[in-house]
């Protein structure tokens, strides 16, 4: 089953852990949207540079650092994801709370663990 998932902090460099999870999941056959500072497209995924209010995600990962994130909070419980995935250098405790608050799952993984091992 497609979940929708929303990339957060998406790089048009191929290096980039955000970009290699958007091929990831288009792989995976996952409806993806992206938000990043570049526009551009990565695996016919085009990144957005404006916040849009994006309908039915089902999970949010995160590639921002935690002081980059304060910027994004309300709008990412705004969209009301079942889940949000913090991936390594994300991590952010203050943010867990509030996504709590929300009865938002927050989830300290790796995206491109969780899909090669079937957990996604």
């Amino acid at each position: 089953m497609s979940k929708k998932t929303l990339v957060i902090g998406a790089s048009l460099k191929p290096n980039r852990y955000s970009n290699i999870a958007i091929n990831r999941l288009v792989n995976y056959q996952h409806d993806v949207v992206a938000f990043g500072l570049r526009s551009g497209t990565v695996s016919g995924v085009s990144i957005d540079t404006e916040l849009k209010p994006y309908t039915n995600i089902e999970t949010v990962t995160l590639y921002l650092n935690p002081q980059r994130q304060v910027d994004y909070y309300e709008y990412i419980i705004s969209l009301n994801p079942k889940r949000v995935i913090f991936n390594p250098g994300t991590e952010n405790p203050e943010f867990y709370k509030l996504l709590d608050a929300a009865n938002i799952k927050s989830e300290v993984a790796c995206t491109l663990v969780l899909l090669s091992t079937n957990q996604y």
